[in-house]
């Protein structure tokens, strides 16, 4: 099963929580279904990108990470890469990447999509068709500022930092609706 096969299934297989979400959601499955190579930073005037709102072992509080390319508070997650296999697989592998952190363990199906247009850096005027995910940290494990970070910080979730993405906010808020959350 390719990448893109396995977006195909983890879209349609998933319970959308609201109308707004599900057209979302078809608009993602069209989008892939006309482009083969939507997985990809390439494909244009969309693709499909995967997220991770990181959760501490509490899950009282998100690890947010201050963009460099946008300096917004934002999840972590980015572009799908060859060697990913399944979309939960990119939002993990973002999000060890972008925080250092090991033992991370990932939701079996997304929580929110969110589709946005780039307004900075190499995909200027794009649309990310984005996949989000939970990712719980392990206890006792410390995070690592990457090179796409200006910081990473810990935030109460309902503490958000001032200006945060309000697609970040939304995120939050329905994670609150998992449950265990």
């Amino acid at each position: 099963m390719t990448l893109h096969d396995d977006a195909v299934v983890t879209l349609t297989e998933w319970d959308a929580p609201d109308a707004e979400q599900a057209e979302l959601r078809e608009h993602y499955l069209k989008y892939l279904a006309q482009h083969e190579d939507g997985m990809w930073r390439s494909s244009r005037p969309e693709h499909l990108t995967a997220s991770a709102l990181v959760l501490d072992p509490s899950r009282a509080r998100v690890l947010l990470t201050l963009h460099k390319t946008v300096n917004l508070w934002l999840q972590l997650g980015g572009h799908c890469e060859a060697g990913d296999v399944t979309l939960a697989g990119a939002a993990l592998r973002e999000a060890t990447e972008e925080s250092g952190l090991s033992g991370l363990t990932i939701s079996a199906e997304p929580v929110q999509l969110s589709r946005h247009e780039l307004l900075a850096g190499g995909c200027k005027g794009v649309f990310h068709l984005d996949v989000q995910f939970l990712v719980t940290v392990g206890a006792g494990t410390d995070y690592v500022v990457s090179e796409e970070s200006h910081d990473l910080a810990w935030f109460g979730l309902d503490a958000l930092p001032d200006g945060v993405d309000r697609s970040v906010a939304d995120l939050v808020k329905r994670a609150r609706g998992v449950p265990g959350l």
